[in-house]
């Protein structure tokens, strides 16, 4: 039998099945909460594994929206999520830094992969995807643009407001000065890093760490944790689906 996992982000939805223990398909939808992203996602999980509605045992929701996921058997958080997905694809990890859409978390996990401690930002846009995408379009360049650039800096321009807003007139100014792009774009991802970097360090950072989420696939803001924490950070391709492949473990555990 098959176990599936959905991930209802705010603005993304992933669906991840799993059989023996193994990801035998997966989807991820540009589309979140409220939207028919989620039920897309599901439909295109099953399709890569090959599978129909009725081979699914037992369905998982996760995220941000996961009480709006009417096909779910069960809800988790999503800290627990992103704390099976991440030990799954990385077994030695014991901090999970999980930048999201909406709120930025960091958990402690123990050796067998479970939370131990967590600390979550959830109550302003810094450090989150939200801050980044606020700023691509504040520069009118595309998202996924924001690491080439940050690789060309030669000096991190300084973003020190911790509001979104007041940071958004901050890049607005250093363009007005004439600081160069790549070095404006430098200093929002240091920006997005020492907001997550703060949070890291509330709970203890225990190597080895991980990144989770959207956000991990973003080198510029990988390179600055880096060099903040002073840590190598582990990442995978798959790092975006990590809530999803947890809820689908923790389908699979539930009905063994």
């Amino acid at each position: 039998m098959h176990f599936a996992g959905i991930d209802v982000g705010s603005t993304t939805s992933k669906c991840v099945l799993v059989q023996d223990g193994e990801m035998i398909g997966s989807a991820l939808v540009d589309m979140g909460i409220g939207t028919a992203g989620p039920e897309r996602a599901y439909s295109e999980a099953l399709a890569a594994a090959g599978a129909v509605p009725e081979d699914v045992a037992c369905c998982v929701a996760t995220g941000y929206g996961r009480s709006s996921w009417k096909g779910a058997d069960q809800t988790i958080s999503e800290l627990t999520a992103h704390g099976l997905g991440n030990h799954f694809l990385f077994p030695d990890a014991r901090t999970v830094i999980d930048i999201g859409g909406q709120d930025a978390k960091v958990i402690e996990l123990d050796a067998n992969g479970r939370m131990a401690n967590f600390v979550m930002n959830d109550k302003c846009a810094a450090g989150t995807g939200r801050f980044l995408e606020v700023m691509a379009n504040v520069l009118r360049i595309p998202i996924g643009e924001l690491e080439v650039l940050a690789a060309q800096a030669e000096q991190a321009a300084p973003i020190s407001s911790t509001c979104t807003v007041f940071a958004e007139s901050e890049v607005i100014s250093q363009l007005a000065s004439g600081t160069p792009v790549p070095d404006v774009v430098a200093g929002i991802c240091a920006s997005v890093a020492s907001r997550v970097a703060a949070l890291a360090k509330r709970v203890g950072i225990k190597e080895q760490v991980c990144m989770s989420g959207g956000v991990a696939q973003n080198g510029g803001v990988r390179r600055a944790l880096e060099q903040t924490l002073g840590v190598p950070i582990a990442w995978s391709s798959q790092a975006q689906l990590a809530g999803a492949l947890g809820a689908a473990l923790h389908a699979c555990h539930k009905s063994h």
